[in-house]
C-alpha cells in the first residue's frame, strides 16, 4: 500500500509540471473544517465520524444516524483573512449511505480600489478622488457534494465531489474540481483511515478581465501584470494522501484519545521537516481527554516545518468542546505559522446540531 502511495504521487507530480502551472490552487482547504479537528492538531482522517468528514475524510459519514449541520468561523492574519464553514450530511434511506454539501470562503474583504481615483490623462489623483475609490473582496470559495457507505461492520468508504471558485475583484476569476477519495477501518477502539485528496488533479482555469486592469497599466509592465493575474492559464494541485490511526481507551467516566496523520504532499514543499525528492510529509499529532462525553479537551501539534537556517518550529494547538446532547459547540486556538511566528493567531469557533 505504501508503495503504490509513493508511486502515485511521484506519477502525479510528473504529470502535472507538464502543464502550465503548478501551484496550492487548494491552498483554501489548508485550514480544514470543524474546531475540533484544528484543537487535536488536524488528526483526523482516522477519528472524524460527524458532518465534518466530507473534508476529512468521507468515509467518515457513513457513522451518521441523523442529520447534522455545523457551521465554523475563523480569522487570520489579526482578522484580515476571514475564513466561513458550513455543512449539512443526512443520511439516506438505506442501510449507511449519507450524502453532505459542504461550502468553504476564504478572503479578505473592503479592499480598497483607488485605480480609477487617478487621471490618467492629465496624470495627477482627480478633483475628488473619493468619488471614484471603491471596495472590492479577494475571495476562495468552494463547494463539496460527499457521500459515504457502510462497506462491511468495519470497513467504510466515501467520496467527495469539489468545485473550486476564486475571485480576484473585478479583475479576475478562477474555476476548478476535482474528486477526494477515503476509506476507514474501525475495529473496537482501533481506528485507521486514509484519504486521497484530489485524485484528479485539481484543477483551476483563470479569466481576467482586461478592461478592468488597464489603469494598472500605467504603474506595471505587461509582465509583471500576467505573472500576478495568469490569464488563460490552467493552475493544478497534485494529489496529496492523508494517511493516520487513531486509538481510544476509557478509564471510568473519562475517555483518552490519540490520533496520528501523516500528510503526503507531491508538490516538492521544501519547507517541511521531512523530505524525500519531490515529496514532503507533513506530521499531525492530537489527543483528546473527554468526561462522559460531555466536556472535551483537547491538545495537537501542527505545522512542522524549518525555515532558511534549518530551524525547526511546530505549530501548538489547544480546545475545548461541550457537547449539550443534541448541540455541541466548539472551540480551538494556535499560532498561524509556528511558535515563534509574528503572524498573529488563529481562533475557531464551531457549531454542530444533530437532528
Amino acid at each position: 500500500m505504501v508503495t503504490f502511495v509513493l508511486f502515485f504521487l511521484q506519477y502525479s507530480q510528473g504529470y502535472a509540471q507538464q502543464f502550465q502551472r503548478v501551484s496550492n490552487a487548494d491552498d483554501l482547504f489548508s485550514v480544514g473544517g470543524g474546531a475540533r479537528a484544528m484543537g487535536m492538531g488536524g488528526a483526523q482522517v482516522a477519528l472524524v465520524g460527524d458532518v465534518t468528514a466530507a473534508f476529512w475524510n468521507p468515509a467518515g459519514l457513513s457513522r451518521l444516524t441523523h442529520r447534522e449541520i455545523a457551521y465554523m468561523h475563523s480569522e487570520r492574519f489579526g482578522g484580515i483573512v476571514a475564513y466561513d464553514y458550513g455543512a449539512f450530511a443526512m443520511p439516506l434511506r438505506g442501510e449507511n449511505d449519507v450524502f453532505a454539501v459542504t461550502f468553504f470562503r476564504q478572503g479578505v474583504d473592503g479592499i480598497k480600489n483607488t485605480l480609477n481615483a487617478w487621471d490618467r490623462e492629465r496624470d495627477r489623483p482627480r478633483t475628488n478622488p473619493e468619488d471614484y475609490i471603491t471596495e472590492f473582496s479577494a475571495a476562495d470559495m468552494a463547494l463539496l457534494l460527499s457521500y459515504g457507505t457502510q462497506y462491511n461492520a468495519y470497513l467504510s468508504w466515501g467520496t467527495s465531489v469539489k468545485v473550486v471558485y476564486s475571485r480576484l475583484g473585478p479583475f479576475a476569476d478562477g474555476l476548478g474540481y476535482s474528486v477526494d477519495l477515503g476509506g476507514q477501518y474501525r475495529r473496537n477502539q482501533f481506528k485507521l483511515g486514509v484519504t486521497v485528496h484530489n485524485v484528479t488533479t485539481l484543477m483551476k482555469l483563470w479569466t481576467v478581465n482586461e478592461a478592468e486592469l488597464e489603469p494598472l497599466r500605467d504603474f506595471f509592465s505587461d509582465e509583471e501584470l500576467n505573472a500576478s493575474f495568469p490569464a488563460g492559464q490552467n493552475e493544478y494541485s497534485p494529489p496529496s494522501v492523508r494517511a493516520g490511526v487513531g486509538y481510544t481507551t476509557r478509564i471510568q467516566d473519562f475517555s483518552v484519545t490519540g490520533a496520528f496523520d501523516l500528510v503526503i504532499h507531491g508538490e516538492n514543499r521544501r519547507t517541511y521537516y521531512i523530505n524525500a525528492g519531490p515529496l514532503s510529509f507533513q506530521p499531525h499529532l492530537g489527543t483528546e481527554v473527554a468526561y462522559r462525553n460531555a466536556v472535551m479537551i483537547r491538545l495537537g501539534i501542527t505545522d512542522v516545518f524549518t525555515d532558511a537556517s534549518s530551524r525547526l518550529y511546530a505549530s501548538p494547538t489547544l480546545g475545548a468542546g461541550l457537547n449539550l446532547g443534541g448541540i455541541v459547540l466548539d472551540y480551538a486556538f494556535s499560532s498561524f505559522a509556528g511558535a515563534n511566528s509574528n503572524l498573529g493567531y488563529t481562533h475557531r469557533i464551531a457549531a454542530k446540531v444533530a437532528f
